[in-house]
Formats: structure tokens, C-alpha cells, sequence
């Protein structure tokens, strides 16, 4: 997309300087100075996580304004970096809306066998995880668990169910697949009360809307330092966050995974996680 294009869209849609900054992972300032002529020439990676975001709201793309992009091939280069709206969006199943948001209560007021998370006021249903997801799950808790107990780190990682406080308010309470933290006192006895350092989540055909839009923008606005997007059908790992990143890396099936909070010293083998997935599919 071109300059005029990328204004078309946004215009269209609606959306806001720092809505494209939460669904791209580019800075708002970054997006500003484009949109207001004063970077001439963006980076293509920039353009691209740009263009990824306007391309997941249309479906049937106006001709007039001279939309030509193509959905990747699936034998793509991985390594290379993009925005996060690239991932398919589903819609998820969310509570008939109460006047003045949901809070904490009406979360603690439902019962035990049915998994939601209430994020600003809204509640949403939480479906049932598959084999593969439990898989991938304890295969990265065994992982980080194993690393950080070599280095007799500070940090713990936990896995779901657990719920997360996240803004230590009364309107949100998450369930993240895998949460790392090394804050000792986020860690009380009722939940994680405040953001973690890294949570990871894993894509599943009811989630993906939920784990790439909504939980993005929550995670980002409450401060997680790095967030992790595993998608088991197509083998890749969307990283946000990392340290001097400004927007997502993505790995694919033959990559190992660096940590970005543990300073890349530890790579999270999702090669042969993504190795054993395969011989799992029926």
C-alpha cells in the first residue's frame, strides 16, 4: 500500500493513531510522523505491519484505491518481521452487556466449570483446550522451568488455569496459557495481581481474535514486557516486545525461540515442539 492508501483505510475503518499502535506493535509516534508526511520514506517492515492491519478489516478491498496485496504463500521466509494482524481473527463469545461493565464480583459470581476472563468491564468465554494446546503448554513449562531453576533465577513460570489481576483493578482479571514473573510481590496467594514480565498464548480457532487483538492491546497498555503469540497450525511464533524490537519477530517451524526478558540467552526449542506436533495430527 501506498501513503494514500494506508490513509483510505484508516479513515474507513475508523481507527485511531493509537489503535494502529496497539494492533501493528509500531509506536504511535512512528505512525504519526508517516501519516502526517513527515517520514518520507518508512521502513518496509513498518509499511507492511501497516498494511497487515488494514488488510485483516477488509474482506473486499475497494478497487479504486489500487489494493493489490496477495495472502502469503505458504512457503514464505520466516525470520522476518511484521505486524500482527496477519493472524486470521475469529469472533469470540462474549456476555450480554451489563450497563457500567462487569467487575470482579460478577467474575467471582460464576461458577467454577465455566472459564471466562474479564477484561475492562466485558466478559468473555473461554473455550476448552486441545490436546496439541496442552501439549505445547507443558512442553514450554518443562522448558523455562528447567532453565531458570539451572540459573537459580528469581523468576517462576505458571501455567493455566491461573488468574492475572492485570491492571489491579476491578474491571479485568485474565487467564494467560503461560506467564513468567519476576516481581516476588506480584505473586500473592488468590493470583498474580499486576502485569507479568512475558506471557505466552497459544492460538486455537476460538482464540485468535481474542489472543491477537484483545489481549494484545490489554497486554500492551498494562505493561508486559514481552508477549508471545504460538500458532500451532501454521508453525510460527509472533514475539512482541522483546527488547529493541519496535514491532513483532516471527519464527517459524525450524527456528528456536529467544527470550527477550532473559536477555536471548535462552531459546525456547519450538523446532522439535512443532517436530512432535506433527506426528500428534490426525
Amino acid at each position: 500500500m501506498n501513503l494514500e492508501q494506508l490513509k483510505y483505510f484508516k479513515e474507513k475503518n475508523g481507527y485511531t493513531f493509537a489503535q494502529l499502535a496497539e494492533l501493528s506493535g509500531v509506536p504511535q509516534g512512528t505512525i504519526q510522523k508517516i501519516f502526517n508526511g513527515e517520514t518520507r520514506t518508512p521502513r518496509n517492515k513498518t509499511v507492511r505491519a501497516l498494511e497487515f492491519v488494514m488488510k485483516s478489516e477488509q474482506q473486499n478491498p475497494t478497487p479504486d484505491v489500487g489494493t493489490d496485496f496477495e495472502d502469503e504463500p505458504l512457503g514464505y521466509t520466516y525470520g522476518r518481521e511484521f505486524g500482527s494482524s496477519d493472524l486470521v481473527c475469529e469472533p469470540s463469545t462474549v456476555y450480554k452487556a451489563k450497563p457500567g461493565g462487569y467487575t470482579l464480583d460478577d467474575y467471582y459470581a460464576i461458577p467454577d466449570n465455566r472459564r471466562v476472563e474479564l477484561i475492562d468491564g466485558v466478559i468473555y468465554d473461554m473455550a476448552a483446550p486441545s490436546t496439541i494446546h496442552q501439549y505445547i503448554i507443558a512442553k514450554l513449562l518443562a522448558a523455562f522451568d528447567g532453565w531458570i531453576s539451572s540459573k537459580n533465577g528469581g523468576c517462576i513460570v505458571l501455567p493455566s488455569p491461573l488468574d492475572v489481576q492485570i491492571d489491579c483493578d476491578d474491571r479485568s482479571m485474565v487467564e494467560p496459557d503461560l506467564v513468567v514473573i519476576c516481581d516476588p510481590a506480584k505473586r500473592i496467594t488468590r493470583c498474580i495481581m499486576g502485569a507479568p514480565d512475558l506471557v505466552i498464548e497459544v492460538l486455537s480457532p476460538s482464540s485468535t481474535r481474542m489472543d491477537t487483538k484483545i489481549k494484545l492491546a490489554k497486554y500492551a497498555s498494562a505493561g508486559v514486557r514481552e508477549y508471545w503469540v504460538i500458532d500451532p497450525k501454521r508453525e510460527r511464533v509472533c514475539v512482541y516486545w522483546a527488547p529493541e524490537e519496535d514491532i513483532a519477530a516471527v519464527y517459524g517451524p525450524e527456528d528456536d525461540v529467544p527470550v527477550g526478558i532473559f536477555g536471548g540467552e535462552f531459546h525456547v526449542p519450538m523446532s522439535r515442539i512443532f517436530e512432535q506436533i506433527r506426528l500428534m495430527e490426525v
